[in-house]
C-alpha cells in the first residue's frame, strides 16, 4: 500500500493553531503530518529602528544585536514547531516538524512547503480577523485558500472567534 501524502499543518502556538491540530487529528489520524512554523528572518533589523523615541535621536545600529534577535526568533520557531508536533502526535498523527523561512509572506511559505511535501491537505487556524483589521493585517488563511489550487484546505475557526467570520 502506498504511503499517504502528508497533511501540512501551519502552527504558531495560538489557540486557533492548537484547535487546527486537534481537528486535523480527529479527521486525518493516523496519517503523516508535517507541522510547520513560519518565521521571518531579518526581524532583528526591523526592531532596531533609527528613532524609537520620536525625538530625532539616532540609536546606534549594532549588527550583532540584530543577529541575536534573529537567533532568538528562529529558536522560538523551533520550540513552537516541536510543541505543535507533540500536540499532533497526541492527536494520533505521525508528526514531524519543520521551521520555514518567510521570504515574502506567511501564506506563500505555507503554500511552497505544501507543494514541496506533495501535501494531501493543508490545515491552519483562523484568528477570526474581519473587516478593517483583516484588510490591514491580511488574512493568511484567505491567501492559502486562494493559492492552494487542487490541494484541500481546512481552516479551523479560532475557538473564541465569531462564527460569522
Amino acid at each position: 500500500m502506498a504511503a499517504a501524502s502528508p497533511i501540512v499543518i501551519a502552527y504558531d502556538g495560538s489557540p486557533a493553531a492548537q484547535a487546527a491540530v486537534r481537528s486535523a487529528g480527529e479527521l486525518f489520524a493516523p496519517r503523516p503530518a508535517l507541522i510547520i512554523t513560519v518565521w521571518e528572518p531579518g526581524l532583528g533589523e526591523l526592531m532596531l529602528v533609527p528613532d524609537p523615541t520620536g525625538l530625532g535621536t539616532m540609536m546606534p545600529y549594532d549588527p550583532a544585536v540584530a543577529r541575536e534577535i534573529d537567533r532568538e526568533v528562529e529558536s522560538r520557531a523551533h520550540e513552537l514547531a516541536h510543541e505543535g508536533a507533540e500536540l499532533a502526535r497526541g492527536a494520533g498523527l505521525q508528526a514531524s516538524e519543520r521551521i520555514v523561512e518567510d521570504v515574502s509572506d506567511a501564506a506563500e511559505a505555507i503554500l511552497a512547503t505544501a507543494r514541496q511535501a506533495h501535501a494531501g491537505a493543508i490545515v491552519l487556524g483562523s484568528r477570526g480577523h474581519h473587516g478593517l483589521r483583516s484588510r490591514l493585517l491580511g488574512s493568511t488563511s484567505a491567501a492559502v485558500l486562494k493559492g492552494a489550487g487542487r490541494v484541500p484546505v481546512l481552516v479551523v475557526q479560532h475557538p473564541d472567534g465569531d462564527p460569522g467570520d
